[in-house]
């Protein structure tokens, strides 16, 4: 791989707008085409399709070539962001279109659309990836900001993704899924009914996604012991690492949690417990004004292609 997508400072850069995407884009293309191309050898080789011959890498190079230019397309659409994080979200969605390449049936139910949303979108929003937060263990902003340690300016960050992940991040994402109010309204009445199997069955999706959606994460992003974990806060330090690995990992999020919860909620651990809508202000619930279907994720938008068997 390219010796210079080894380094942090590319991997996590972000990009705050258009021209500076392109120029992004221009500076780093080799970085870009030879993640995509390694990254389709890998799902070839996955889904034991691949062979070390002349043939498949030209496909291998041909496909990279096909995923930069659909990132190229899209990317500017997207910012702020960061570039490659966006490309590996892209290319995990592109590899985990439904046949021939195996689609996992577990995520065709609203709970298993709504959470391969919510997923999909947080390796490339910070809005959905805080949010992650609430719509799994039901943690505030002021709780967010306790149980990741985070300063006086990143907390206030966190108030902030809150409030544009409410004004808009959510309705939009429901909308990319093709989820319906019908399919809303319909996982609230399954949550009035039987909160206990829902949240259950949320648990294990969220970990099959997380598993498959981590990919996009960089490589020096790895999971630490509990008392590396410790040292972490400890030290004070790494306010970006806490941030992006901890929502998108449960195992991790649940051991920084036991060693930070002291006063918190009363919990040693926390417990999936899944909220439908974003979280409350002043007492007034989100609405979603999507159009109400069949719930097959129909909607005005192209839906997110949920994730793949094999690369789950």
């Amino acid at each position: 791989m390219n010796d210079d997508l080894q380094q942090p400072s590319l991997l996590g850069r972000m990009v705050s707008d258009s021209a500076e995407f392109d120029r992004f884009v221009s500076d780093a293309l080799p970085a870009l085409l030879d993640r995509a191309t390694m990254q389709t050898k890998r799902f070839l080789r996955e889904t034991n399709q691949w062979a070390d011959d002349t043939m498949h890498e030209k496909l291998a190079l041909r496909w990279g070539y096909e995923l930069v230019e659909r990132f190229v397309v899209c990317g500017r659409t997207e910012v702020p962001c960061r570039p490659f994080f966006l490309l590996d979200s892209l290319i995990a969605k592109y590899y985990s279109q439904p046949d021939p390449l195996c689609y996992h049936r577990d995520l065709l139910s609203p709970v298993g659309r709504f959470l391969d949303g919510l997923t999909a979108r947080a390796v490339v929003s910070r809005d959905a990836l805080m949010a992650l937060f609430y719509h799994l263990y039901g943690l505030n902003q002021t709780q967010v900001a306790k149980v990741l340690g985070l300063g006086m300016a990143e907390s206030q960050r966190v108030y902030k993704n809150f409030e544009r992940w409410r004004q808009s991040g959510w309705q939009r994402t429901m909308a990319d899924m093709g989820l319906t109010e019908g399919d809303l309204e319909s996982l609230e009445e399954l949550q009035r009914k039987s909160p206990d199997g829902l949240n259950g069955e949320a648990d294990r999706l969220v970990r099959l996604l997380q598993s498959h959606y981590r990919k996009s994460e960089p490589e020096h992003y790895p999971c630490l012991t509990r008392e590396r974990w410790g040292e972490l806060f400890r030290q004070d330090y790494a306010y970006d690492y806490r941030m992006w690995h901890l929502p998108l990992c449960v195992d991790c999020f649940s051991d920084v949690y036991t060693l930070r919860c002291d006063g918190m909620r009363g919990a040693a651990k926390p417990r999936i417990d899944l909220h439908v809508r974003p979280l409350q202000r002043r007492g007034v619930m989100a609405v979603f004004a999507g159009t109400r279907g069949g719930g097959k994720g129909h909607g005005t938008r192209q839906p997110v292609e949920p994730v793949s068997q094999t690369s789950a």
